[in-house]
């Protein structure tokens, strides 16, 4: 031990205590899905604070050189056994961080379930090193490892940090009454624990009114558990407003709530009202679930499989490689579906899985935060097997919540997740997404770490080409954009049942007159092909500028294909909006077939003896007195106007910008809806949003023909260096950055979103040694090379399909169901099981793959 001991000395300076603000990864691997419950258990650096699994932990002793980590095991036992340990005379439980489901900390169920194992080990020839063992040790020594393990033990885990704060979306507001709060002389101390309810002695869920200090329990949950509302009825009483909750006190806060005010709130007096009864705050310790917590709790235990299993037949369940479950962590059920679906595609097993080995050695410092990293991780755990295993049965404990069949141990992909949800406005939440939208946010992610490499989201690139016909003049105009989903409408009056819906109509309204229950409405059954035929026909533009005319006139746009990529994703709009503008989904079934063919819907570019529109952009709406003086370009003056061209000034409604605005779309695609449309109306400005909200420029500032810039800026205007320094460190020129800023007013977000959604532009300016572009030479260059597509015959066929239950993307629950050697296979989540039948008629993504000739 004399040895041991002089090694501990000798690293003494590597063993950090955690401090506030570091991140402690204790509960997962960063580079796997090795928790403290797999075998070997998790081996947290003392240092970095960094976890690694068994197979991992060497690696990074071997890049870093450290040696000292904290080797933690938890090892199931069943409810007999933890009875019989009670008075054993083992060491009490760590007190209680955190509360959740399935989370280290506090009164977590699984922590009732699991006995702990930690101590020391040292690399690299795996020393161990107990508390026993710590306390022969030399003072020093001694201490300073005492207090890493015990900082690093009472840390929050960073995932669980980052579930709480998601759930912590809405920031608290100070309470009103809080300033100024009136409390009673009334002798009443508050004991530091055991308290109960003045009125029925219940001992949980208990809250201190902070007027008069009434210990009483608070509101009845909807499942009848909770409290019995005498803290609610003594407010009603007294209206005495605020109350703290027991349990939840620390020196850093606790809950209070405002019964006048009906939310949670902060009080910047807390401790003061607290010292009033006798509590002195900085020596409490949390002892209840915080009410965030309670709201992650509850989500964790919502189960879905018997609402979305297959009607009418036993599922079997399924387990090895490529057949892994991943856990919901709460409303991320759209997360699992769509990463699922992605790893079934070879290129994103290629890039990411077959080169893990490559990709892990390249890792930074901190592998949690790099994008590669954690796709790898990801693709490796779905794939490897080594996850999709029986979850654990619950044993004798009945209090634990029984497994539905099918589960798995699977993998939770918590890094994953805070990784690409960071900075996004709903991605970081927890709340219910839309899978269609998260799919194209990720493969945007992918577009941005994939500059230099392969890319996998090729496989789903293809054009559109776009066919406008003048019908005054005949001319037309071709325009090609990349995209990655063909967007099918439902068209309502194809149904093949109608007779079927307009008796069900006829009944319900029957019914509502009468004040009976309506009978259940039938699904209106749709036609595969008139979705499809939708998509091909030609679409009026009434309000069309024609540049061969130099006026406003009616013209016909066609969409076709301008190449097929190798995986086609189709999505079905069944999210739309009312007569009232609000959003509803559609109830239908559309006999999606399980093969495609859409060789004739493949673009032929410009006819032989057509003639092509005239490139001279629209004339801006203006006010028609007044001339606002424009942008003056650098040869230009207004006293010298011969190069000298003003901008006018658009006259936008503002009522109608308002009103878009109300509806929850961004303000300057508001702006830009009205400016397009002519100031005619709220009808045409909305037309225009639904046709172009998903533009990649949807919601950026306006820019009238003729403006090269935003609004605010000018050709001339100065960017700022700390934004062209940031972006120039992504790996972008000079020129590049400051075209993004100058496109985007100089807002460095929008800059980095810009930049990456017009890569095949900004690659193909001509760059010369100084950084500058020389674009503006004129003579014959060459146009700059389109996007790189993959192109191949149009025809597929189903591999596979996202579902979606619920009245909208933002509620209910997605699964998916994936083609694996010839067998439909559902996956939930964790469950995992053969499709005995695939309901591929109520999908909302299908996902086809070309078909060889």
């Amino acid at each position: 031990m004399a040895e041991v001991s002089e090694i501990l000395m000798s690293v003494l300076s590597t063993v950090r205590v955690p401090r506030p603000g570091d991140r402690v990864h204790k509960d997962e691997c960063a580079l796997s899905f090795a928790s403290p419950e797999s075998e070997g258990g998790l081996y947290v650096c003392m240092n970095s604070f960094l976890g690694f699994g068994s197979q991992f932990v060497e690696r990074h002793h071997a890049r870093t050189g450290q040696r000292a980590y904290l080797h933690i095991t938890r090892t199931r036992k069943s409810q007999k056994e933890d009875d019989n340990s009670s008075g054993s005379g083992d060491p009490p439980k760590k007190k209680p961080t955190r509360l959740a489901i399935g989370i280290e900390g506090g009164f977590d169920v699984e922590q009732e379930q699991y006995e702990e194992e930690v101590k020391v080990v040292l690399f690299p020839d795996r020393q161990e090193v107990t508390s026993e063992d710590l306390a022969t040790m030399p003072d020093v020594v001694r201490e300073r490892v005492s207090l890493s393990m015990t900082g690093l033990l009472a840390a929050d885990s960073v995932s669980q940090t980052l579930q709480v704060q998601q759930w912590d979306g809405e920031v608290r507001q100070e309470s009103k009454h809080a300033p100024d709060l009136k409390q009673l002389d009334n002798g009443v101390k508050i004991p530091p624990s055991g308290w109960k309810c003045e009125v029925c002695e219940l001992q949980e869920n208990l809250w201190m009114n902070l007027t008069d200090g009434k210990v009483l329990c608070g509101r009845r949950y909807f499942d009848g558990s909770g409290g019995n509302n005498h803290a609610l009825q003594h407010f009603q009483q007294t209206g005495y407003p605020l109350a703290v909750k027991l349990g939840t006190i620390t020196p850093d806060g606790a809950d209070v709530y405002s019964y006048d005010e009906d939310d949670m709130v902060l009080d910047s007096k807390l401790a003061e009202h607290l010292s009033h009864f006798g509590i002195d705050m900085m020596t409490m310790e949390k002892t209840e679930r915080t009410m965030t917590e309670l709201e992650i709790a509850v989500n964790q235990r919502v189960g879905e499989w018997e609402v979305i299993q297959e009607s009418g037949t036993t599922l079997r369940p399924l387990w090895g490689p490529g057949l892994t479950g991943m856990k919901n962590l709460g409303n991320s059920c759209y997360l699992n579906s769509v990463m699922q679906v992605l790893f079934t595609v070879p290129d994103f097993q290629e890039r990411y899985v077959s080169n893990i080995d490559k990709i892990l050695d390249e890792a930074p410092s901190d592998p949690t935060q790099d994008f590669k990293t954690q796709v790898a991780k990801l693709g490796h755990g779905l794939l490897s097997g080594e996850y999709s295993k029986p979850a654990p049965d619950p044993g004798d404990d009945l209090s634990a919540p029984s497994e539905p069949r099918g589960d798995q141990v699977g993998i939770a992909p918590r890094m994953f997740k805070a990784l690409v949800g960071r900075g996004h406005p709903e991605f970081s939440t927890n709340r219910q997404q839309d899978a269609q939208e998260f799919l194209l946010h990720f493969i945007n992610m992918v577009e941005r770490n994939c500059r230099s490499g392969p890319n996998p989201s090729e496989a789903f690139r293809f054009l559109v080409e776009e066919r406008i016909v003048c019908q005054q003049s005949q001319k037309a105009k071709y325009t090609q954009r990349v995209d990655y989903i063909v967007q099918l409408p439902v068209l309502m009056d194809q149904a093949t049942n109608a007779d079927e819906l307009q008796e069900a109509e006829r009944l319900r309204e029957e019914a509502e007159s009468t004040g009976t229950p309506p009978p259940a409405a039938p699904r209106a059954q749709i036609p595969f092909s008139a979705c499809l035929d939708a998509l091909s026909e030609p679409e009026t533009l009434t309000d069309f500028w024609s540049s061969a005319v130099q006026g406003k006139t009616t013209a016909t746009k066609t969409t076709r294909f301008a190449s097929f990529p190798d995986y086609l994703v189709i999505q079905i709009k069944k999210f739309t909006f009312g007569l009232d503008w609000v959003p509803k989904k559609l109830d239908v079934s559309i006999d999606v077939p399980d093969t495609l063919d859409l060789s004739a819907l493949r673009g032929t570019g410009q006819q032989p003896g057509e003639e092509l529109l005239p490139e001279v952009a629209p004339p801006p709406l203006m006010t028609p007195d007044v001339e606002v003086k424009g942008i003056l370009g650098s040869h230009g003056t207004e006293e010298d106007d011969s190069l000298y061209s003003p901008l006018l000034s658009p006259v936008l409604d503002d009522s109608t910008v308002s009103q878009l605005c109300e509806m929850g779309f961004p303000l300057e695609a508001c702006r830009k809806a009205v400016y397009f449309t002519g100031n005619t109306g709220i009808d045409a400005a909305m037309n225009w949003v639904m046709g172009h909200m998903d533009d990649a420029d949807f919601s950026a500032p306006l820019v009238l023909p003729g403006s090269s810039s935003a609004p605010g800026s000018t050709p001339t205007e100065s960017v700022p260096e700390e934004h062209l320094a940031t972006i120039v460190s992504m790996g972008f020129s000079r020129d590049q950055a400051t075209r993004a800023l100058r496109a985007t007013s100089n807002v460095l977000e929008r800059a980095v979103d810009w930049i990456f959604s017009h890569l095949d532009d900004l690659e193909s300016m001509e760059v010369s040694e100084g950084g500058r572009s020389e674009a503006g030479s004129e003579g014959s260059r060459d146009p700059p090379p389109g996007p790189r597509v993959r192109d191949g015959p149009g025809k597929y066929e189903l591999f596979a399909f996202i579902s979606h239950m619920g009245t909208s993307t933002m509620c209910g629950h997605y699964v998916c169901h994936i083609k694996k050697d010839q067998q439909w296979v559902i996956f939930n989540d964790q469950k995992v099981c053969a499709s005995e039948k695939p309901p591929k008629d109520l999908g909302y993504l299908y996902f086809y793959r070309r078909v060889a000739e």
